[in-house]
């Protein structure tokens, strides 16, 4: 596991990511992004590089998630 997002940006930058690295809050936020199409913008650019929608969009899917496996 990565030992800080410093280091998880790095990787992704050098192109040696590895999804079974990341916390498991961190990969459900890659997931929703491979579901919702900005997978490759977020490998290639950064999360900086998402709008505000389509950050909002990924924060809310993480919402209802968490939300479902808490049962609430």
């Amino acid at each position: 596991m990565y030992q800080s997002k410093r280091e998880e940006d790095r990787a992704i930058a050098e192109n040696r990511f590895d999804l079974n690295q990341v916390s498991d809050q961190g990969r459900l936020k890659y997931e929703i992004a491979m579901e919702l199409g900005l997978y490759d913008k977020v490998l290639d650019t950064g999360w900086k590089s998402l709008t505000a929608k389509e950050s909002g969009r990924i924060g809310g899917l993480m919402n209802r998630n968490r939300k479902k496996e808490l049962g609430t």
